[in-house]
């Protein structure tokens, strides 16, 4: 695996390919990363990791300061995984100057959820992304469902700019009992590790409501964050929306359902799609 710290680099190591496939990440990589690498291999001629910790879409309050920096593992999991380069940029390279120009995206899909929770977080994710969409210049992007929002917001902006990427979806990769695989996992105790597949439980549960024919979506979300707030959680939301653009749903709609909860000091987030019927 190479390892490229500047854009000059970067574009010098993947001269004369002409699919690259491109994993963007801010690095404490678990194996939900890895699998979006592997998935990448088989989508290009190369793949290519990044890893960089976006001040832009961290809140004042926010863990940026405190977010695992764990870089030489990161490279030997890569390696392991089969990319083939990562772009691992200091702050000074990509933001050589202050970043004034920015994506905002379009408030219907980003100030909801978990826009309504962290404001101005899908403008820091857009504008990184944008900026490091032109720095690999890759035909293919795999991003995860586990950010499902993310991904549809990443994905109205490459349609809008007619940027000349596929924006591909990883599949959520989760631990045996059902708990989606995260970075911030790291920071649960071993009780709350225990307690914490009760949000992946919670969203199937609304699920099954769905699917048992309750149509009273509003009662089912009230009834989740009631079931979580008893267990000691935080929730932030537990919505069924429409899964095309998380508006809300009209009958006949392919639905998802999405939470976010802080459990101690941990914020998680978690999504289970719910398809038509036939």
């Amino acid at each position: 695996m190479q390892i490229t710290r500047t854009i000059p680099e970067l574009r010098a190591a993947l001269a004369g390919y002409l699919r690259p496939a491109f994993v963007a990440t801010m690095g404490n990589l678990h194996d939900g990363h890895l699998a979006l690498v592997r998935q990448a291999r088989a989508l290009g001629d190369v793949s290519v990791a990044s890893i960089f910790v976006n001040r832009l879409q961290f809140l004042p309050h926010e863990d940026f300061a405190t977010y695992p920096r764990t870089l030489e593992a990161d490279c030997a999991r890569l390696q392991a995984a089969g990319c083939n380069v990562l772009f691992a940029p200091a702050e000074e390279v990509l933001y050589p100057e202050p970043q004034t120009f920015k994506v905002l995206p379009d408030p219907a899909l980003a100030d909801i959820l978990e826009g309504q929770f962290r404001p101005g977080f899908f403008t820091g994710v857009c504008t990184v992304v944008m900026k490091m969409l032109s720095c690999v210049q890759p035909r293919v992007a795999i991003f995860g469902r586990k950010d499902y929002q993310q991904l549809l917001v990443l994905r109205q902006m490459a349609r809008q700019f007619a940027l000349p990427v596929e924006v591909v979806a990883g599949e959520t990769q989760r631990a045996g009992d059902g708990l989606a695989l995260s970075s911030r996992n790291g920071y649960l105790s071993t009780e709350e590790r225990a307690e914490a597949v009760q949000l992946s439980q919670t969203l199937q549960a609304m699920a099954a409501a769905v699917r048992s024919g309750e149509r009273n979506l509003a009662a089912i979300e009230t009834r989740a964050m009631e079931a979580l707030t008893a267990r000691g959680w935080k929730p932030d939301y537990m919505a069924l929306r429409r899964a095309a653009d998380l508006q809300p749903p009209k009958p006949g709609d392919a639905l998802v359902v999405l939470g976010a909860a802080r459990l101690g000091n941990t914020r998680l987030i978690d999504n289970l799609e719910i398809p038509t019927t036939p």
